[in-house]
C-alpha cells in the first residue's frame, strides 16, 4: 500500500491567532508540505481542482510544476483533474509537461467532479455532466496512446490527425478515474482496465466492497489482467501525537468546512457527535495516532480486498501551518512504512 497527501488548498485561518492566510502566503505553505511530505518518504502529493472562492486549486498543473522542481521522489498528480470541464488537449499536454519537469513522477486522476461551478464557469451545461466526462476520457486515452489522433465527438471539434506534443517521459501516463459511489462509473472504469481512486467523504468505507467488486468483474470481463486494475482511496484525515489531539486540532476546520456544505446543499448543518461517529474505527474520516491510523488502514484493505494507494485529504481551513507540518511527517515516517506490505 502507498500512502500519500492530497490538498484543495484551502484558504486558511489560523486559529490560535486568528490571521488569515493570504493566497501567496498560502502557496508557499503549501509548496513547504510538498517538500516535507517528499522528505519524509510520502508516495505521492495530490492538488484538487475547484474554483470557488475558498481554494487556491483552479490551477493544479502550474502548482505541481512548482513541487516537481523542488522535489526528487514523490509522485505529483490531480486529487482530481475535473475532465468534463476542460479540453483533453490541454489536459494531455499541461501534465505531458509536468512529467517531463518532474522526470517521470505524474500522475493523472480524472473525473467529473463534486461541485458544478465549474460547468457555467466554462459554458458548459450541467445536462451533459455524464456525456462530457465519457467523450472527454475516450480523447484522452486515444491521445495517450498516439500522438496523432483521428476522432470527433459531440462536445468539441474533430481532430483530423494533428499532433499532440509533448509527450511524457513515462511511456504511458498513468491515468486513473476518480468516482464517488456510482455503480456506472466503476463499471466504466473496470471495462476500460483503468486505475480506480474511489473518494470516501461519508458513511463507511466497507459499503464500498460490492461497488470495487463490480469494478474488478468489469475489468476481468474486459480481459484486463488483474494487476492492472488498482484501487486507491482519496480519504479525509489527519494524523496528531494522540487521537485526542488530533481530534481536537482539526474539529473547528470540519465544522466550518462541512456545515458551509451543508448550508449549500440543504443539509442539516454537522455537530461533534458526527465528527467522533465518522472517525471512529468503522467510520470515513482517517484520524488519530500513527497505530490507530494503521490498524484502520490494514482493516479498510481487507474489507475492500486490497488497497494499492491510500490519499490522505488534509484540507482544513482551521489547521495551523505547523500541525499540518507535523501530521504530514507523522504521515511519512510512521504510517506509511507500516503499511507498505499490506
Amino acid at each position: 500500500m502507498h500512502v500519500g497527501v492530497d490538498s484543495f488548498v484551502s484558504r486558511v485561518t489560523d486559529p490560535s491567532t486568528g490571521h488569515v492566510v493570504g493566497p501567496a502566503e498560502r502557496m508557499a505553505h503549501l509548496l513547504e508540505e510538498i517538500e516535507l511530505a517528499d522528505r519524509s518518504g510520502l508516495y505521492s502529493f495530490g492538488i484538487g481542482e475547484h474554483h470557488r472562492e475558498e481554494y487556491y486549486d483552479s490551477a493544479p498543473p502550474v502548482i505541481l510544476a512548482a513541487a516537481a522542481a523542488r522535489t526528487t521522489s514523490i509522485r505529483l498528480g490531480s486529487a482530481v483533474a475535473v475532465l468534463s470541464a476542460a479540453d483533453p488537449v490541454r489536459v494531455f499536454q499541461q501534465f505531458a509537461t509536468l512529467d517531463l519537469i518532474s522526470g517521470g513522477r505524474t500522475d493523472l486522476v480524472v473525473g467529473r467532479g463534486s461541485f458544478t461551478e465549474s460547468f457555467p464557469l466554462f459554458g458548459l451545461d450541467l445536462a451533459d455532466y455524464d456525456s462530457l466526462f465519457a467523450e472527454k476520457l475516450d480523447l484522452l486515452l486515444r491521445i495517450r496512446e498516439s500522438p496523432h489522433v483521428t476522432w470527433s465527438g459531440q462536445h468539441r471539434a474533430p481532430l483530423t490527425g494533428q499532433g499532440v506534443y509533448p509527450r511524457p517521459v513515462q511511456d504511458r501516463l498513468p491515468i486513473w478515474v476518480g468516482v464517488g459511489g456510482t455503480p456506472e462509473s466503476f463499471v466504466r472504469a473496470g471495462l476500460l482496465g483503468l486505475p480506480l481512486m474511489v473518494a470516501i467523504i461519508g458513511g463507511e468505507p466497507r459499503r464500498f466492497a460490492p461497488l470495487v467488486d463490480l469494478y474488478h468483474r468489469a475489468g476481468a470481463q474486459a480481459g484486463h489482467a488483474p494487476e492492472t486494475l488498482q484501487v486507491g482511496l482519496h480519504v479525509f484525515g489527519y494524523v496528531g501525537e494522540s487521537r485526542r489531539h488530533a481530534a481536537d486540532t482539526i474539529y473547528p476546520g470540519w465544522h466550518e468546512m462541512f456545515t458551509s456544505a451543508s448550508r449549500e446543499r440543504g443539509f442539516a448543518p454537522p455537530n461533534r457527535a458526527q465528527f467522533d461517529a465518522t472517525s471512529g474505527p468503522d467510520g470515513a474520516f482517517f484520524l488519530g495516532d500513527p497505530d490507530e491510523i494503521v490498524t484502520k488502514l490494514g482493516r479498510v484493505a481487507d474489507q475492500l480486498g486490497g488497497v494499492d494507494r491510500v490519499s490522505l485529504q488534509m484540507t482544513n481551513p482551521r489547521l495551523a501551518h505547523d500541525d499540518l507540518l507535523r501530521g504530514i511527517e507523522l504521515l511519512g515516517t510512521e504510517v506509511a512504512p507500516r503499511v507498505a506490505d499490506l
